[in-house]
């Protein structure tokens, strides 16, 4: 189809050049100081700010759900799955710890916004017990979000989504769920929860309101509950089969030996690799659980020389806890933000030693691998080391 003609269209760029010319001769000295691509960004991505805690409450007997309110009026857009990243000043340290949000995204909008987090407590889980013993309503606790690539994409993902669930990891399906219930994500979602009894089931509430929606459908396993009617044991092929329904897609969320397990059954089933997304694997805390870790590793301390600019500290480090722990044990700013090796903020430097990556998750770029640099949470001594950490 002719626009202008042949030879005009070939020779467009001379009048496109003079147009430009035409366009800055005309302009004004002055420099236009609005920018609209840079405000929409601040808007989606403001950095951290603070926000209020606005309630506390019993998610279940072992979890509790935090909901914050932006003291400036505006809560970034986010999708279910994604996950906020708390600054917490404990000590002299200042810890940073991602929590998938728990509530939908349609509660972050209108004239009351806000967002939750559900947090499951244990023994030995340092932070969810500060969070417990310390948070109160009306405190004010610096946020970071949104982040992670945990989400329904409707160009890649089937409108059957099956959820499998394990503890703590049910709250970006339950995010899910009421968003679905709400009219606002149009997929049907079935979610295999496994949960140990029935007594502690996490946002057991939720679940059950949204599931009165006819897209949400919750199926509960229990492990160790022999009183439960319904499903019993753990999540395995046979009970992913039972309740796929056709061509669905597969969304994990859950601890490091459900993801193997999980995994395993998928393999077994056919499934294909763009019909299975999961969240960023945590590392675990038993160490010997990471394949390939040395496991004579265990219970060495090292000296870590860290240089930020021309400034220079030198650290211990345990050999069973990643660099960024010991960093922040001894009091040196180090942003993390997923604390799984999957988003990159603690990039760092090695400039002597040996270390070792963890493969699970390891998010480095092939470049980042040749050239020494590394993920500060995903990362453990070996030896002595010397490491560049960002100046913040």
């Amino acid at each position: 189809m002719k626009v202008k003609g042949f030879l005009k269209d070939v020779t467009g760029s001379d009048r496109i050049m003079k147009a430009r010319a035409e366009r800055v001769s005309s302009g004004s000295p002055i420099p236009d100081p609005k920018d609209p691509i840079r405000a929409l960004a601040d808007q989606l991505h403001p950095g951290p700010k603070p926000y209020t805690l606005e309630s506390v409450t019993e998610s279940s007997p072992s979890s509790k759900t935090y909901r914050f309110v932006p003291q400036d009026g505006h809560v970034p857009v986010f999708q279910c799955g994604q996950y906020a990243s708390f600054r917490f000043h404990i000590g002299d340290s200042e810890l940073t710890r991602a929590y998938s949000i728990s509530s939908a995204p349609f509660e972050a909008r209108g004239e009351s916004p806000f967002f939750e987090v559900t947090v499951k407590n244990g023994p030995g889980m340092f932070v969810p017990d500060y969070m417990e013993k310390n948070l109160k309503a009306g405190d004010t606790v610096t946020v970071d979000l949104p982040f992670g690539n945990f989400y329904y994409e409707p160009l890649r993902d089937t409108k059957n989504i099956v959820a499998l669930a394990g503890g703590s990891g049910i709250t970006p399906f339950a995010s899910m769920a009421k968003e679905i219930a709400a009219g606002k994500l149009d997929v049907n979602l079935t979610i295999l929860y496994g949960s140990r009894d029935h007594t502690d089931i996490c946002m057991k509430d939720d679940l059950e309101k949204a599931a009165e929606c006819d897209k949400v459908k919750v199926v509960h396993i229990m492990s160790d509950d022999p009183d439960w009617e319904g499903e019993k044991g753990f999540i395995s092929r046979e009970l992913i089969e039972k309740y796929s329904g056709n061509d669905p897609t597969y969304f994990f969320c859950g601890p490091l030996v459900m993801y193997n397990f999980v995994k395993k059954a998928l393999d077994d089933m056919g499934v294909e690799f763009r019909r299975f997304q999961h969240d960023a694997i945590g590392q675990p805390k038993n160490v010997k659980l990471i394949p390939g870790f040395p496991e004579e590793n265990v219970g060495k301390t090292y000296q870590i020389t860290v240089m930020r600019g021309l400034h220079e500290d030198v650290i211990p480090a345990a050999g069973d806890e990643p660099v960024a722990v010991a960093l922040e044990r001894a009091g040196l700013k180090i942003d993390t933000h997923c604390r799984a090796g999957e988003c990159g903020f603690c990039r760092s430097q090695l400039l002597s030693g040996d270390i070792f990556v963890s493969p699970l998750g390891d998010g480095r770029r092939e470049m980042d691998k040749e050239l020494g640099w590394f993920h500060a949470c995903s990362a453990w001594p070996l030896s002595d080391l010397k490491i560049k950490i960002p100046i913040l």
